[in-house]
């Protein structure tokens, strides 16, 4: 299925209810339920051919098939590791995540928090499944990803190393829920080491769908504690770390004289205030998913300030990987907490207020909508363009502050997929503007702005930083209005998919900035003068030599190619004979006219050639005015590799995309907005622009 067609599937299949937790969308394509029928039915147990037990699902490079790290790893299921393997036992917990050999303690520290709310817990991983009667080597997972759940189907066969499971794993041994996560969320991911090093946002909202927050710890909002306890009440994720300086890399996971291990991803599982000595005392509550190395300062397991504690009191004492700290002690060691605020859907107590949620899908394409930052003026307006309205002042603001409060996260998609092929992580962020009221036209037609806004306004607004990470996101306050939302690399001319997401205390309208058409006017025989009949007597026959009737010295240009004269013939062929008549014909010399001044004014460089850049300006001239995906197929399909694109290119794509409009206006008699087509409307629009033309003399 191609690029449009597929894209176009998956929205109807959204719009039909797929791709919600209730309903996940299956992975590659492979059904749970069906899968393990058929196992039963044939009494073999499940393997995925999907994501083999073999070295290529380890990793690429310190976990590849030559490395020393995978030699020895044999792939074992539960039932041959252990006498009796449990799935779950006794409900999940925090201890049921102890980490292995991968660098994956931000996912890990993720799924500890998971385990703190059923609800979530449930939805990550479906209680139909076990080593039971219906065991049959295969279970499943469901993760949000970048806008639609997807239902992930593994076997049960684990990388074993030396008789112990090589990465995750349960303090008791016995339960095999966590390691069968860490598989799932692996072959998602493209295989184990895609998994080393990560931030816990991206776990956090992989299971939720949520968004994260990230507060620096240097600079904390006055009432930190208050959002933190108010999002734990919420059912929020929480996670923090302490950070390396990039003068002792070699510090990371070194562990500090009061037990605290730095470059570290750590869970925050609880926040509460205790009656200590006379006086209220906060503390939180950390969890390390090694599951062992805890603090050893004041309120740690066995400290003697819980003897001072009057009324109830929340300690534990175990070596589990679990501690309490006081607040204070929290500020001053850890560098960064991350907040994941759950979407509606993922509440269930109606008394905890929801935001209100919306979504946009996008992508940056070189020579067409990778602008890159503000720093390239000439490329950062050919960004995607999103329009956010703000109509409602938050209720009762916490900070005392009037206007409306928003969260914008901008997520790029499966970069960790990339890292075979020696990718990573692309540098990105967003830049914020206000659209004023006088903006009338732009704000009425959704009209993507151009070059000269971006020289002409100052950022509103913008994220906290352009950084390597999967997603960017930050909260804002601003007066009620209409904003535009810029997502870009911080380098132009990168590749890249994207989601945009908006997270608003009241509800907000959100708008791809789209494009329009203008339709060009048309020539009768009776308007044709005799001088031009003349010429059209000459070039009969040969609609090539139109290019010829004017100053072509400045332009590279051989004249039009067989191609885009079929194209000229078929657009103002109303006949459908294939051949064009006067009137005909001088509609066609008037927009090569028209055409080829757009093209001198928009080589702004005087190269005779038009740059990706200069050529949707150009097309703007001409009354055309596209949205992204169009866009970016015709620069793929008209532009030279040097992202460069000549005349005889320029007026064929031009002619084509007049073609489309003219057939769908056609077509849309009542002005809809939408078709219907059967096999053979779609054949005969096809073949058309196959149909050899010609010019009569």
């Amino acid at each position: 299925m191609s690029g449009v067609a597929s894209t176009l599937a998956k929205k109807r299949a959204m719009a039909a209810g797929f791709g919600t937790n209730a309903n996940a969308s299956r992975y590659l394509n492979q059904d749970f339920g069906s899968l393990r029928a058929q196992c039963r039915s044939s009494g073999q147990l499940f393997c995925d051919p999907t994501f083999p037990a073999a070295p290529e699902s380890l990793g690429f490079n310190e976990l590849g098939r030559s490395s020393y790290k995978t030699r020895g790893v044999t792939w074992k299921r539960p039932t041959e590791l252990v006498s009796n393997p449990q799935f779950i036992m006794g409900g999940a917990t925090r201890t049921d995540i102890c980490q292995g050999a991968l660098g994956d303690c931000w996912l890990l520290a993720a799924i500890a928090s998971l385990t703190l709310n059923e609800y979530v817990m449930a939805r990550v991983v479906p209680t139909d499944q076990g080593f039971g009667e219906d065991y049959a080597g295969i279970f499943h997972f469901q993760f949000w990803q970048f806008g639609e759940w997807v239902d992930v189907v593994i076997d049960d066969r684990l990388p074993v190393k030396d008789g112990e499971l090589m990465f995750v794993h349960s303090a008791e041994g016995r339960e095999f829920w966590s390691a069968l996560l860490e598989k799932a969320y692996a072959k998602v991911n493209g295989c184990y080491e895609a998994l080393s090093g990560g931030s816990t946002t991206e776990g956090f909202e992989d299971f939720t769908g949520g968004i994260a927050e990230n507060y620096d710890l240097q600079r904390p909002p006055n009432n930190l504690f208050q959002i933190i306890r108010k999002a734990l009440e919420a059912g929020a994720l929480l996670g923090c770390s302490i950070d390396v300086s990039i003068t002792s890399a070699a510090d990371s996971e070194a562990v500090t004289r009061q037990k605290l291990v730095k470059g570290h991803a750590y869970s925050l599982t609880g926040a509460v205030e205790v009656n200590y000595r006379g006086r209220q005392e906060k503390l939180v509550r950390m969890r390390n998913p090694w599951g062992q190395v805890e603090w050893t300062g004041a309120w740690s397991d066995g400290s003697s300030e819980w003897n001072s504690v009057q009324g109830e009191c929340p300690h534990a004492n175990a070596e589990d990987g679990e501690f309490w700290m006081s607040f204070r002690d929290f500020l001053r060691h850890y560098s960064r907490i991350e907040v994941c605020t759950l979407t509606p859907d993922t509440i269930e107590d109606d008394s905890v207020k929801h935001w209100s949620v919306s979504k946009f899908d996008g992508n940056w394409r070189r020579g067409s909508t990778a602008g890159g930052c503000r720093n390239h003026p000439y490329t950062f307006w050919m960004n995607p363009q999103f329009v956010i309205r703000l109509e409602e002042e938050d209720d009762d603001p916490d900070d005392g502050e009037v206007g409306c409060s928003f969260v914008v996260g901008l997520i790029q998609k499966n970069r960790r997929r990339l890292r075979k092929q020696g990718e990573d992580m692309h540098t990105i962020g967003f830049a914020i503007y206000e659209v004023s009221p006088e903006e009338e036209q732009r704000r009425t037609n959704k009209v993507h702005l151009d070059k000269n806004f971006f020289l002409t306004h100052a950022q509103t607004a913008r994220s906290e930083t352009f950084i390597n990470l999967r997603e960017v996101s930050s909260r804002f306050k601003l007066p009620p209005g209409e904003y535009l939302v810029v997502p870009s690399t911080f380098e132009p001319h990168l590749n890249g998919d994207f989601c945009i997401r908006v997270f608003s205390e009241k509800q907000t309208e959100t708008l791809l900035c789209d494009w329009v058409f203008g339709v060009q006017e048309t020539v009768s025989d009776e308007e044709v003068d005799a001088g031009f009949r003349g010429l059209f007597t000459k070039l009969a026959g040969d609609v090539s030599s139109l290019v010829s009737g004017h100053q072509t010295d400045d332009i590279k240009t051989d004249g039009f190619s067989m191609e885009t004269c079929r194209v000229m013939v078929n657009l103002m062929d109303d006949s459908g004979n294939g051949k064009l008549g006067l009137g005909e014909f001088a509609t066609l010399w008037k927009k090569v006219q028209r055409y080829l001044s757009i093209y001198k004014k928009n080589d702004s460089d005087n190269s005779g050639t038009m740059s990706t850049p200069e050529m949707r300006v150009a097309f703007k001239d001409a009354g055309f005015t596209l949205n992204n995906t169009i866009y970016q197929l015709l620069v793929a399909r008209y532009s030279d590799p040097d992202m460069t694109i000549d005349f005889d290119n320029f007026v064929g794509c031009l002619m084509r995309l007049e073609m489309m409009f003219k057939i769908f206006k056609k077509l849309d008699a009542h002005d809809s907005g939408s078709i219907e087509l059967d096999f053979n409307q779609v054949r005969t629009i096809t073949l058309r622009a196959d149909v050899k033309s010609q010019i009569p003399g």
